[in-house]
């Protein structure tokens, strides 16, 4: 798998404070161990300082670890620049929600030290589409996620240089207008975006998975695992940038109150499995989503 969403792994968490040499080489074997190819490390919303910080402090580990260097093909920024309405801005801290702006976006992809390789925003946060313009010209692809632009803004920031959208069917509202909501205006848009999908079975049903995906087309969609520190570990307590996390025996990433979703824990062997017992893909077209649709759309 070549996965573009990877938050942590293996008791690993990109997203803390203090990140070790020895704790991303660990997640790195695991990740190598369990066949993926290359991830993209996730840092998601946070104070601007903090997030710069913890990214820096990756580069500098991954330059001194060959399997680092191997693993780790890059960076995704998401967030700080989401919708901060609620059930939109998801386990992401709505205080630390910004606009998108140019400034700020140079900083994260300053200290990203030349690996940054996708950014998620909500293009109705960007004014003038400026950030995702910018952003496009600097060789980053540009992703709308925990958004909620009308379909003319989603169209119009493609203009601009969108050219994916960030887990379709989560980072939303459980309850929305049943015709006129994002999951619609991105499916409808499908000539022009690469589609993610979490294929977990809790992010998305199996069966609502599929219809996406005949929507969608095999051509314009991507898998990802949205992954944690706590995949591959079991039921326990956990953390992801501060969020306490409590994974049930049925392994899914809840807050403690149960509200919601915060990140997956499923795994490239466990897509496999849910491949051939749910889903029922074809060998070419599970890797069509899980590596070559992902490299097609950061270029590679």
């Amino acid at each position: 798998m070549f996965d573009l969403q990877v938050n942590g792994y293996a008791g690993t968490d990109f997203n803390r404070e203090g990140l070790t040499a020895e704790s991303l080489h660990h997640a790195c074997e695991c990740l190598k161990e369990d066949g993926v190819e290359a991830i993209l490390a996730t840092f998601i919303t946070d104070d601007l300082d903090k997030m710069s910080r913890r990214m820096r402090t990756l580069v500098e580990l991954r330059e001194k670890d060959p399997l680092a260097q191997e693993l780790i093909a890059g960076i995704h920024i998401e967030g700080p620049f989401i919708n901060s309405e609620k059930g939109y801005v998801g386990a992401h801290p709505p205080h630390a929600v910004k606009p998108g702006t140019v400034e700020h976006a140079k900083q994260l992809i300053d200290a990203a030290g030349g690996l940054a390789k996708l950014v998620t925003l909500a293009p109705e946060c960007d004014a003038g589409y400026a950030t995702t313009k910018w952003l496009s010209e600097q060789g980053v692809c540009v992703s709308a996620g925990h958004c909620n632009p009308s379909r003319e803004v989603l169209a119009a920031a493609c203009d601009h240089g969108l050219r994916m959208f960030t887990h379709v069917g989560n980072g939303c509202p459980m309850l929305m207008h049943r015709h006129d909501n994002i999951i619609q205006r991105a499916l409808s848009l499908k000539e022009r975006l690469w589609l993610c999908f979490i294929p977990d079975g809790v992010h998305i049903e199996f069966f609502a998975l599929q219809n996406y995906l005949r929507a969608a087309g095999m051509e314009h969609s991507i898998f990802v695992t949205d992954a944690i520190s706590a995949s591959r570990l079991g039921p326990g307590k956990f953390t992801l940038a501060g969020w306490d996390i409590v994974i049930g025996v049925d392994l899914v990433a809840r807050s403690p109150d149960g509200s919601h979703f915060v990140g997956s824990t499923v795994t490239w062997p466990r897509i496999q499995e849910n491949n051939t017992k749910h889903i029922g893909l074809t060998r070419d077209d599970l890797n069509k989503l899980s590596i070559e649709n992902p490299k097609k759309a950061l270029g590679l």
